[in-house]
């Protein structure tokens, strides 16, 4: 009699969505998360007042120290670096040459306290790209197939956004957008004019702005715009597991929430063929336990499936659990980003905008769809917003007296910040593989990350920079800033990792030769393993992927949920 009927590896954005899908079909699910248990009383910050902040709410020479990957993100900082992991403690390496941004947090939760939150389906045009143009593998799935289990979360979650007819941006159940600033609004009406296939359209972003009966039950209020979403909501405004899947699947009586506890490997019955549960440590006491289960979904995030896979290697897998395609590990994928652009748009004084909006505009991706690209495949979006300057632009420049009070006490032009997120091809040669003598804390063996920019990626973040700056000059900007095409390689760009969207080391295929997961995230070798964070990614697309996680676990949930009823698995 095995402990669970499901086993869920990881609280996160998907790991969550897995929870609550299986807790409410009847299943007893078992949440093993590695990090401690959170909650938004004890834990979030975004009630804390400026002078209640340490350190004025910069990073300190010790938190460079302690945290030096993870104190690079934006949201770090003293009310938000309990949330990150300190790097001494969580290693990893890269081969000699190289460099990878690993950013993670180890909580109920995950990133999915920390995450951007901009919430954007694929389409029909990624889903084919592989077949199309021979990078990677086709996907085993199209659009229609996803649209229904889009629908189903964003209904759930909560998205606001904007219908707009476009088919390399599918529209979704939304809830009214975030409103563009008369600025961007100005700004949308200059590109669309001047540049016919392009469209600028309010960011479709995981917040409430009119909440649903369901979403109000589970506690969760109208997005304040206060744009302190870093530090966790305690409205529960934007989605993340802790105020959206966990507590549905909480209130079944079906979820068990095991924390402090690392998942090392999946066992595997060679005689059924089949997994039965996993080996774990607390990472407190260092206690060894196994903990058994009917199916096992991994949600650890990519790299740290990889490498409990890699780890569950057998006599009868000798390259890893569900390997036997020899691409676990490998085709590892994130987002860069560049292109980076900024400026001062004249007039509209008189004017200014309402509030902290934790969103902004997105220019979805043209190169290749409505105008060509030349010397690469795929393409990019952009993100950026556009608000008057206040008085933190003075925040550095020196000054005394009534003058300078004045200076800051009047709001500042109105100024443009933008950045393309580019696709990144599939590639064999980007993987995972653990380390063959170092081990971490708990005995764990440490990933070596290998990841590198190809000849694709740094061509379209040049396009995108020519791009960039053709937009803000024709629109009449002043003062503009950005990226030189022409100092742009594979070395300058931002490092593998920024992004942090990896994903794409435990794929999707048609073919179990070349890949490791069939169509519903089921390992092909072992029909009771399911993979549904970003592992399973066949190709990326240009668009933040978390909300496509969200529709292929719910979609994998339900396809394994009636695989246990029918007794298949």
């Amino acid at each position: 009699m095995a402990d669970f009927d499901v086993i869920v590896v990881g609280s996160g954005m998907s790991g969550g969505w897995v929870a609550k899908e299986m807790s409410e079909k009847g299943f007893k699910v078992a949440v093993i998360e590695r990090g401690r248990d959170i909650s938004p009383t004890k834990d979030y910050t975004d009630m804390v007042d400026p002078w209640d902040t340490p350190n004025l709410d910069k990073t300190s020479a010790q938190d460079r120290a302690d945290y030096p990957v993870q104190s690079e993100v934006y949201a770090f900082n003293q009310n938000t670096k309990h949330y990150w992991v300190k790097d001494g403690e969580h290693p990893y390496e890269t081969p000699a040459g190289q460099d990878y941004k690993w950013r993670r947090g180890y909580h109920t939760g995950g990133r999915s306290i920390m995450w951007g939150r901009q919430s954007y389906r694929m389409s029909e045009i990624d889903f084919e790209a592989n077949k199309k143009d021979g990078h990677g593998v086709d996907w085993p799935v199209r659009y229609k197939d996803i649209a229904p289990w889009y629908d189903y979360v964003e209904k759930f979650a909560g998205i606001s956004g904007s219908k707009e007819g476009l088919e390399i941006l599918p529209d979704g159940v939304f809830q009214p957008p975030h409103e563009l600033t008369c600025a961007e609004k100005e700004f949308k009406k200059s590109i669309e004019t001047k540049f016919p296939g392009r469209k600028l359209i309010p960011g479709r972003a995981a917040h409430l702005t009119k909440p649903t009966a369901e979403q109000s039950a589970l506690g969760r209020g109208e997005c304040q715009a206060r744009s302190l979403c870093e530090r966790g909501c305690s409205y529960g405004a934007y989605f993340s597991s802790n105020a959206a899947t966990l507590p549905a699947a909480k209130r079944t009586g079906n979820l068990t929430m095991i924390n402090d506890t690392a998942v090392h490997k999946v066992d595997y019955d060679a005689a059924s063929g089949r997994v039965t549960g996993v080996k774990t440590v607390n990472v407190t006491t260092g206690e060894a336990k196994t903990i058994t289960a009917r199916v096992v979904f991994l949600n650890a995030s990519t790299i740290a499936t990889s490498m409990i896979l890699l780890n569950s290697k057998s006599d009868a897998m000798p390259n890893g659990l569900a390997n036997s395609s020899g691409q676990l590990g490998h085709n590892l994928m994130d987002h860069v980003a560049g292109a980076r652009g900024g400026g001062m748009m004249p007039g509209m004084l008189d004017k200014y905008h309402y509030g902290r909006r934790p969103n902004g505009f997105y220019i979805p991706r043209f190169r290749n769809h409505t105008e060509e690209g030349e010397g690469f495949v795929r393409g990019f979006g952009y993100q950026g917003r556009i608000y008057r300057l206040n008085w933190r632009a003075n925040l550095n420049k020196a000054g005394i007296g009534d003058d300078f009070k004045s200076q800051n006490q009047t709001p500042g032009p109105w100024y443009l910040g933008m950045v393309a997120f580019a696709e990144v091809l599939p590639n064999f040669d980007n993987h995972i593989s653990l380390h063959k003598t170092k081990t971490d804390q708990w005995g764990m063996a440490v990933p070596v990350i290998n990841a590198k920019y190809g000849a694709n990626e740094v061509a379209l973040i040049k396009q995108a920079t020519r791009d960039t700056r053709a937009m803000l000059e024709a629109s009449g900007f002043i003062g503009i800033e950005g990226d030189n095409p022409d100092r742009i390689s594979a070395d300058t760009m931002s490092t593998p990792g920024n992004g942090i969207h990896e994903m794409g080391t435990a794929r999707m295929g048609r073919d179990p030769s070349t890949s490791v997961l069939n169509g519903f995230n089921q390992a092909h070798d072992v029909s009771n393993l399911f993979i549904t964070d970003g592992s399973f990614m066949t190709s990326g697309g240009c668009q933040n992927p978390s909300l496509s996680y969200m529709a292929f676990s719910a979609r994998a949930a339900d396809h394994a949920a009636k695989l246990m009823k029918a007794g298949t698995i």
